[in-house]
């Protein structure tokens, strides 16, 4: 098994007095899709936002490549190779998409050629935004503004993508389409940390999977474990 790129080691975060991780540890090695499954509530988009620096824990700890990120800005996060593809895509509608690229892109300075050679993959993946980047952010269709968000995150190239409900939203054929394309962003060497209300289809996609349940970790192991468990199946598969 590869070395984990993320440990999260007893993670407690609150908003306020509401306590929304309770102690959490978990761990993504190099080149896995993890995938993490809960109810609306649970502590998944919090989850993410404490390892990208949003909101700072206020005990455990989380490593990045074996270097301690607590306390350190958003912004230094992603010089680590933490790159953030927050829910509800927060695109900036009043930009176009190439603009919204460039964004995504400003840890990496002044590298022209490193910028469009990232660029280029982008538009491999998702030919619809070559096709669309002089179009303002805005105009674009609810898949469309996923594309961008995700294309987005892998303009600073990083070693782990996070990935917030990216098939929130959307109409099933293009939730396969997006299933998809994270399936060949892993493929093609970015580590993957996936929080999905569609737990078949996250867990299908995964190698391993954490259960998350009131701010903490219930059920962890395999994907294809977890998918066969009965207590997955019950609370998140909608099966008897």
């Amino acid at each position: 098994m590869s070395e984990p790129i993320l440990e999260i080691r007893d993670v407690h975060t609150y908003y306020g007095h509401v306590h929304a991780l309770k102690g959490i540890s978990l761990e993504v090695a190099q080149g896995e899709i993890v995938a993490l499954i809960g109810a609306n509530g649970a502590g998944k988009s919090t989850t993410l936002r404490t390892i990208s620096g949003i909101v700072r824990p206020k005990g455990g700890d989380v490593v990045i490549a074996g270097k301690s990120i607590l306390g350190m800005p958003a912004h230094e996060i992603v010089y680590l190779g933490v790159s953030h593809a927050p829910e509800g895509r927060k695109i900036f509608s009043t930009l176009t998409v190439n603009e919204n690229l460039n964004m995504g892109a400003y840890s990496l300075g002044s590298a022209k050629a490193r910028i469009e050679e990232h660029r280029a993959r982008v538009f491999k993946l998702f030919p619809r935004l070559q096709e669309r980047r002089s179009q303002l952010a805005g105009t674009l269709s609810g898949g469309e503004q996923q594309m961008l968000a995700i294309g987005r995150a892998l303009m600073s190239d990083p070693k782990i993508l996070l990935l917030d409900e990216p098939s929130l939203g959307l109409a099933p054929l293009l939730v396969k389409a997006i299933f998809d394309t994270v399936a060949e962003i892993n493929r093609s060497g970015t580590t993957i940390l996936l929080v999905e209300q569609n737990a078949r289809a996250a867990l299908k996609l995964a190698h391993k999977g954490y259960v998350l349940e009131t701010g903490s970790i219930v059920l962890a192991g395999p994907a294809a474990a977890l998918l066969a468990d009965e207590r997955v199946r019950k609370a998140y598969l909608g099966e008897a």
